[in-house]
Formats: C-alpha cells, sequence, structure tokens
C-alpha cells in the first residue's frame, strides 16, 4: 500500500515551537497584538510578509467588505467536586447529553443532562453522587448517569432545568471557572472578561474562538466607519477543536461535531456583500467552518442552518464562502493547521511560523495573529 501524500499525513503538520513562544497573557489593548500580513499566493521570504499591528487590519480591508465573526460565548465549565470516598475530581462540561444517540435508554435530554470529562474518571461509574464545590456556595449533589461512549465522559445529571446552554449559565457563574488551555499557566479570574470576544453573547462554548480576542471595541467601530459590514454566525468552540490528531494518516479524518448556528440575516449579509463586490472576511477559524460547514451540506449554497456540522477541512479543499482569513498561530499537528494549509499551503504556512518565531511572535490562544487576505489564498481554493 503506497504512502499518502504530505499533505495527508500527520507528522506533515509537526513544528517545534520552544515554551517561550506561548503567549501567557493578552495583548492590552486588544487590537495592540502583532498581525503577520500575508502578501500574494507564491511565496513565503520576507518580502512576502508584512508586520503589523491588529488595529492595522481596518486599512487592510476594503469598504463593502463583510467581516464574518462567531459570538459565541465561553462557558466557566470548569467545576471542582468531590466523591463520596473524598477524592477530589474536575469536571469539564462540553455539551448537553444528545438523547438521540444514548448509550443508556434511560436518559432523556429533558433530565439535564451534560457530557462531562472527569478527571480523574476511571473509577467514577454511574449510580455515584459527586458532590459539587465553590468557595462560598453550598454543596450540590450532582449523579453521574451514564458512560458516553464518543468522549469517555460521563452523563452528569444537573439540577432540573439545566435543559441548555443559557439554562445553565447561572450555576456555572456560582461554582465554575473559565476553561483556559492548559499551556496558559497563569490567571486571575478578575481577567475573565479577556477571555471573551467583545461581541460575546450567545453562550455554549468551551474554548474562546480565539483570534476574535484581538478585535476592541475601537477597532470594530473604526471598521465599520470605512465601511465594512459585520455580521454574525455562532459555533459553540469545544475541547476537540484545540486537541492534536492522532492518526498519521489523514486520508479518512473525521473530525467531532459541532453545533452551529447560521442565521437568515447572515445568509443575507453575505449575499449583499457578493452584490455590492465586497470580501467574505472570517474572523477566526471557527467562522470558517461555519460558513464553509453549513455551505457542504446545501451543494455550496449557504442558507439558514441550525444544528451540527461535521467537515474536514485541509489541503485541497475548495472553499465556497470565505475569501480571506484573520486567525492566530495554532498547535502543532491540530486540524487547524490543516484549515489554514488549506486555504495557503501547508509548506507556506509552516514557512511562515518559522519566520514568526524569528520575529519574536507569541503563538495560540493569547498569542499574535496573522492575516491572510484574498489575494495570498491559493488559486485552486478561491470560492
Amino acid at each position: 500500500m503506497s504512502e499518502p501524500p504530505a499533505d495527508l499525513r500527520l507528522s506533515s503538520y509537526d513544528y517545534v515551537l520552544p515554551p517561550s513562544f506561548i503567549a501567557q497573557t493578552p495583548a492590552e489593548p486588544r487590537h495592540s497584538a502583532r498581525l503577520l500580513a500575508l502578501g500574494a499566493s507564491g511565496g513565503s521570504g520576507p518580502e512576502q510578509v508584512r508586520h503589523l499591528r491588529v488595529w492595522d487590519l481596518q486599512a487592510e480591508l476594503r469598504r463593502g467588505d463583510l467581516l464574518v465573526v462567531n459570538d459565541t460565548r465561553v462557558l466557566k465549565a470548569r467545576l471542582q467536586a468531590r466523591r463520596s470516598s473524598g477524592g477530589a475530581v474536575e469536571l469539564l462540561v462540553l455539551q448537553p447529553y444528545d438523547s438521540a444517540t444514548p448509550q443508556e435508554a434511560a436518559v432523556e435530554a429533558s433530565d439535564s443532562c451534560w457530557i462531562c470529562l472527569v478527571r480523574p474518571g476511571k473509577r467514577v461509574r454511574p449510580g455515584e453522587i459527586l458532590q459539587l464545590e465553590a468557595i462560598g456556595q453550598p454543596s450540590l449533589p450532582l449523579e453521574v448517569v451514564a458512560v458516553d461512549g464518543s468522549t469517555g465522559g460521563r452523563v452528569i445529571r444537573f439540577p432540573p432545568g439545566c435543559n441548555d446552554a443559557a439554562a445553565i449559565e447561572a450555576l456555572l457563574q456560582q461554582y465554575g471557572a473559565m476553561p483556559l488551555p492548559p499551556y496558559i499557566q497563569r490567571h486571575d479570574p478578575q481577567e475573565d472578561s479577556r477571555y471573551q470576544t467583545r461581541y460575546a453573547t450567545r453562550p455554549g462554548a468551551v474554548a474562546a474562538p480565539t483570534a476574535g480576542l484581538h478585535l476592541s471595541d475601537d477597532l470594530l467601530e473604526a471598521m465599520e466607519a470605512r465601511g465594512v459590514a459585520i455580521a454574525s454566525a455562532t459555533l459553540h468552540v469545544g475541547v476537540g477543536t484545540f486537541r492534536p490528531l492522532e492518526d498519521e494518516d489523514l486520508t479518512g479524518l473525521n473530525l467531532h461535531s459541532e453545533w452551529v448556528e447560521i442565521s437568515q440575516s447572515l445568509v443575507e449579509a453575505v449575499a449583499a456583500c457578493h452584490r455590492r463586490g465586497g470580501r467574505v472576511i472570517a474572523i477566526g477559524t471557527t467562522s470558517v467552518r461555519s460558513l464553509e460547514g453549513v455551505a457542504a451540506l446545501n451543494g455550496g449554497a449557504l442558507v439558514p442552518f441550525r444544528g451540527p456540522v461535521n467537515l474536514v477541512i485541509q489541503p485541497g479543499f475548495r472553499f465556497r464562502v470565505v475569501q480571506g482569513l484573520l486567525t492566530n498561530f495554532h498547535l502543532p499537528r491540530s486540524s487547524l493547521l490543516l484549515l489554514v494549509s488549506a486555504l495557503i499551503g501547508r509548506q507556506r504556512l509552516l514557512d511562515l511560523y518559522e519566520e514568526a518565531k524569528r520575529e519574536g511572535y507569541r503563538f495560540f490562544s493569547y498569542g499574535d495573529a496573522m492575516w491572510i487576505p484574498p489575494e495570498a489564498v491559493l488559486e485552486a481554493a478561491r470560492p
């Protein structure tokens, strides 16, 4: 059996990043983060990039362009609990339990059941009662109902009424903490707002759509003053987004499903952008997956949609909606590297990451950003 080409081998998306490059705190103000701006497709040397600030993005956009942002809001989804044996466990609340594919027929969505990752969780079994704990709050019993086969987590019953993200958010505000990535070592709870975008309105994510963290109120107002339109999609980011992939052969890659909503107003905004000759610019890979995932389900057409999408975007993919992208610098061997490689080519992306390291850019969630204008996108990948 022949080996898949380099673009379809996971090891081709690896790179070395010393820990000193991983940003531990966000830039302040938000728009002061550095911005690696790409030139036209076909090169990756120093002459093909410009070193700007995110504030300068407004000058890169044109009157009539449309920015598509992800308006998801991060839940305080990290919880501390105690087993009946006295042992401490940590819960990460992922998503409401989907009764359409139950592991336990007795579990119903109306039971306020959620899928949670539990650490350490091997000995946590169905029927056990965990006591949720937080400083200044009464202990709250939670029943472990089932094991979730798809995540390895546990189905846990929360108090009645906690059926969706909006309903459980108040409880999580009392008991929970922000689910920051493990590579961020220092966090002041007073800074929780910095792990939310300024337009975060739809609760449900367990990780931030990090490119949007760079957009300040001042920058958004400056863009709109220049005639740039802004519209929102919703994709509730899950932990699977940032997990390294495992299989070397990416030919049959299958990713986790993500909950997406594309509104009628967003569909109309994209159509209006096309009519006036503007460009559709995605803020972050989650906006890309929202737009392209829904278009892929509908023969390339963007239509209103609400539900799960499961789309692999890797080199060879032709985009149907997105023409340009603002994105962060992503983890090695991640699906996000594949997505950005689909826009500009894998080798060019890796070369650009080396350029970013030489120039001292900061990586990952609180790090700096990359601007991929439409002219930098591979011709074969353009809509």
